[in-house]
């Protein structure tokens, strides 16, 4: 992606994968928002006048491509897999490590730098569902892993670093951040300075379970898989621009093969029944182009979300609920992180 001054004009890409703020104040515009004074984000696929910044001088320019669909299935995994073998192989392994679940979109970013080292993040004392399955992942590729643990103390000092980095205090931004940011901060320490991950598959290639159950699912509007896919691709600029910053705050800056524009072509011109199949199988497209790279068992994995994988969620709700914000209140998780924050 693309974001910076082109021309006398500020740009952002359709996916918003930089994340660009202005402020109409000083005319002034930065990548970091803490820079500003008052700052912005400028929304994705937007052009503003980089003399002025002012919301009149802005337009969207870019919205996403709506490709014919392929019909041919087996065109259709061939395009997917050619995508991702350019797109996994392009990033300088030199200073890159790895965010690594044992998942297959982070199994997969791995195998694109085979030399570089793999982090996975859990809470200390008691396995977790992702350094179990980083570790069944890391064996299988024959990978070094670097389990990082934390503990109660790591995650009180680091709620309020990540809540003032990515200007977010609600629960569900926190806790997704939270085992991102133990991993990045690992690396850094370790002298790395970039770290893959594997952002945008769910997202382009059907990894939601709301997607998948389009349109019974009240959380999409659509009545398609491809539709509810669309809906959920609109969501993309608000997360990167969370993952973003809190990965630079932990000292390393982001990698993300599989949101190349390559990979977002193909998976575009995807049908829907490769996407999710009719026994429910999600990212089914994705899971075929990928077999030369991977075993099977780690191909056809399902995982959970990394706030329940790592435990963080669990131990965030147990810190609240152990300095008097308890469940019968409203949003209690995120009262119990404003509180650190404040």
């Amino acid at each position: 992606g693309f974001a910076g001054e082109l021309d006398g004009a500020l740009v952002r890409d359709v996916l918003g994968r930089q994340p660009l703020y202005v402020d109409t104040a000083s005319r002034d515009w930065s990548f970091d928002p803490t820079a500003l004074g008052e700052p912005e984000l400028l929304d994705a696929g937007t052009v503003a006048d980089a003399g002025t910044v002012a919301e009149g001088d802005r337009r969207v320019a870019w919205s996403l491509p709506t490709p014919d669909v392929e019909s041919d299935h087996a065109a259709a995994v061939d395009a997917v897999s050619a995508a991702i073998e350019t797109s996994i192989r392009e990033p300088d392994p030199e200073g890159l490590a790895v965010a690594f679940s044992g998942g297959v979109d982070s199994a997969l970013v791995a195998a694109g730098v085979p030399e570089a080292p793999c982090y996975v993040a859990g809470f200390a004392g008691a396995e977790s569902h992702d350094e179990a399955a980083a570790r069944e992942a890391a064996a299988a590729m024959d990978r070094d892993l670097r389990v990082v643990s934390f503990d109660h103390d790591d995650i009180v000092r680091a709620v309020p670093e990540i809540a003032r980095a990515t200007w977010r205090t609600n629960a569900m931004d926190v806790q997704i951040s939270l085992p991102l940011y133990f991993a990045a901060e690992a690396a850094a320490a370790d002298g790395y300075d970039r770290l893959a991950v594997g952002q945008g598959a769910d997202e382009l290639f059907g990894g939601y379970a709301k997607v998948a159950r389009a349109p019974d699912d009240p959380r999409v509007q659509a009545d398609t898989v491809r539709g509810a896919r669309r809906e959920v691709l609109a969501t993309l600029p608000a997360q990167l621009e969370r993952d973003v910053l809190a990965l630079r705050e932990a000292g390393v800056e982001p990698v993300a093969p599989l949101l190349h524009d390559h990979v977002v072509a193909a998976a575009l011109a995807l049908p829907g029944e490769l996407l999710v199949t009719d026994r429910g199988d999600r990212k089914w497209a994705l899971r075929q182009a990928v077999r030369p790279w991977l075993p099977d068992p780690l191909v056809y994995r399902e995982k959970k979300a990394v706030q329940y994988g790592s435990l963080v969620a669990r131990e965030l709700d147990r810190l609240a609920r152990q300095n008097g914000f308890k469940r019968r209140m409203d949003d209690h998780v995120t009262a119990y992180v404003e509180s650190l924050v404040e």
